[in-house]
């Protein structure tokens, strides 16, 4: 987008509201089809994948400006790329140690991610020279929810060792511990004075203040869909793979490895809203059958907020890019009712994404762009092309 002047006469990058027609305008701009090295052969007498399909793209961070976007992959590296000239800009291999969950700390050089073999460390890596600042050490299993503190260098893991643990960047050792009982995903809110922490098998979220994280949670949620018991009964357990505040605090998105994604009233636990039309990521291939018992799957990084918390984007199992519109949440307030079901929301568009199950969907925090990730990496910008149609046909209008 060429440069305007904003009235202190300084160069300045147009602002766009986010809307209903630009969303449903978003279209793959640039695709990465090599974003990760092929799956190799099995070798005589190793260990086959030939059930598992490609290997795909499992995370992706932003740096706080949105001028770098980084993949992590199951080929064991990272990759880095500019948002804003669409190239790629580097590549960084971790063969020891594997890679996971990167997230960008406030600088955009340095990013911290946990480990996929070896041990449960988790590591501060340089990405100008490649190297580790750092080693936290504690998880004595995998790391599988990691979140950076919105304001300071303060950050946070959950761990299939059903543990929280809170860290500082500048401390080796970690600064707080929450045993719990079962495996916890984890989010702060943007403040970074509250984190959530939600525990599977017991369909529960806390909330705490981080000031007070050794004293009880000032707030506990249940997660209870009652629509789920219309489908079977009794009703398949709700597996959460994600949480995520809205840039407001109001509301708490929780990404589910199944057919559905909720979205919660921060302040008092009502459940608001029920995000459907998209197939879960919790199997792996489409054609794969679902397990008894609800498992994370691929899930985890499919769905998040829009910058403004206008909308939500989600992947799904078959590719597709679900946007839904969640600006006219409904309100409640006063006692928490788990038989009140929730407002079932369709996509307000499905955008036809790239071939297979499409694991990473986020919105760039500062530009007008979606990134989308899976066996490929897409970057998408709204197609500006129809908005000049429309102005042709408003022209002609006005000379006839």
């Amino acid at each position: 987008m060429a440069p305007t002047t904003n009235a202190n006469g300084n160069n300045a990058p147009p602002t766009i509201p986010l809307s209903n027609a630009l969303m449903t305008k978003l279209k793959p701009a640039k695709v990465f089809k090599n974003a990760v090295e092929p799956t190799p052969l099995p070798t005589p007498g190793g260990s086959s994948r030939a059930n598992t399909g490609p290997r795909h793209i499992t995370s992706i961070t932003f740096d706080d400006r949105g001028d770098q976007v980084l993949t992590a992959s199951e080929d064991e590296t990272f990759r880095l790329y500019s948002c804003k000239s669409g190239k790629h800009l580097k590549t960084l291999y971790s063969k020891k140690y594997g890679v996971d969950l990167p997230r960008f700390t406030h600088k955009n050089t340095t990013v911290i991610h946990a480990s996929t073999k070896e041990d449960d460390t988790i590591r501060y890596h340089s990405l100008h020279d490649n190297k580790y600042l750092q080693y936290f050490k504690g998880h004595k299993q995998r790391v599988i929810s990691l979140e950076m503190s919105p304001v300071d260098d303060g950050f946070m893991s959950g761990s299939m060792d059903n543990t929280v643990r809170l860290w500082d960047l500048r401390v080796p050792t970690c600064r707080g511990l929450l045993n719990l009982p079962s495996s916890p995903v984890v989010a702060y809110d943007t403040s970074g004075l509250v984190f959530a922490v939600g525990i599977n098998r017991y369909s529960r979220i806390l909330l705490y203040d981080q000031a007070n994280y050794d004293k009880a949670p000032f707030l506990t949620i249940t997660l209870e869909d009652p629509t789920l018991a219309l489908v079977s009964y009794p009703p398949r357990p709700i597996y959460m793979t994600s949480l995520a505040f809205s840039s407001n605090g109001k509301y708490l998105l929780v990404g589910c490895s199944g057919d559905a994604h909720y979205i919660l009233d921060a302040f008092e636990g009502h459940l608001l809203a029920k995000l459907e039309g998209f197939v879960g990521l919790e199997r792996r291939r489409p054609d794969a059958p679902p397990s008894i018992d609800p498992v994370k799957g691929n899930s985890g990084e499919e769905v998040s907020w829009t910058p403004d918390s206008k909308y939500v984007i989600g992947g799904s199992l078959d590719g597709r890019i679900a946007v839904w519109d969640v600006q006219n949440l409904p309100a409640r307030s006063g006692v928490v009712d788990l038989k009140v079901p929730p407002t079932r929301l369709q996509p307000l568009t499905t955008l036809d994404g790239h071939p297979g199950p499409a694991r990473c969907a986020k919105f760039n925090p500062r530009l007008a762009m979606m990134v989308t990730a899976g066996a490929e990496l897409a970057f998408w910008l709204p197609d500006q092309s129809a908005d000049n149609e429309e102005i042709a046909k408003e022209l002609l209008k006005k000379k006839s």
